[in-house]
């Protein structure tokens, strides 16, 4: 019975407190002179490609280890 009235005390108090939570309105683009001139985008225009390559190498690498280690594995077992 003590469980139930605690979890029914925090839910109520999570939906409680989450009114005081709005989020921000978006920013206007371009409103107020971001960065860089003309129209770019809202985020500013950041190159994600280098470290986006950089993240599909390693999960590449990390996932041929993996395997590698997995195949190695069930060779010694056999």
């Amino acid at each position: 019975m003590k469980k139930i009235i605690k979890y029914t005390i925090a839910i109520i108090a999570m939906v409680l407190l989450s009114f005081g939570l709005f989020a921000q309105s978006p920013p206007h683009p371009n409103g107020g002179g971001g960065p860089g001139s003309g129209n770019a985008p809202v985020g500013g225009g950041a190159p994600i490609d280098g470290g986006l390559t950089f993240l599909l190498i390693m999960g590449a690498a990390y996932g041929s280890k993996k395997l590698f280690n997995k195949n190695d594995n069930n060779q010694t077992n056999n």
